[in-house]
């Protein structure tokens, strides 16, 4: 329990601040699954909105600040590395 009111204000922000990122989290969660899913299909018209979908939800949750920005980068490169040797293949 807090100890003190800034403590306690702090507890109430950051559960305000857990609820409203777990949307955005959400989200680029399904999106990059939803692309990996489709690339690994090898649909290539689909897959490639999805990477694009996908990458635009990461960039979104990392400006503001849901995801760390490394983070974002290193599964934005991991996307288009499994993309484009999808697209190699075929």
């Amino acid at each position: 329990m807090p100890k003190t009111k800034t403590a306690e204000k702090s507890a109430r922000s950051s559960v305000r601040k857990a609820e409203r990122n777990k949307g955005i989290r959400s989200l680029t969660k399904s999106s990059v699954t939803r692309a990996e899913k489709l690339v690994s299909s090898k649909k290539g018209e689909d897959a490639s909105e999805a990477v694009t979908a996908a990458i635009s939800s990461l960039d979104r949750a990392a400006k503001k600040k849901v995801i760390h920005p490394n983070t974002a980068a290193r599964k934005k490169s991991r996307l288009m590395k499994k993309y484009n040797a999808s697209r190699k293949k075929a």
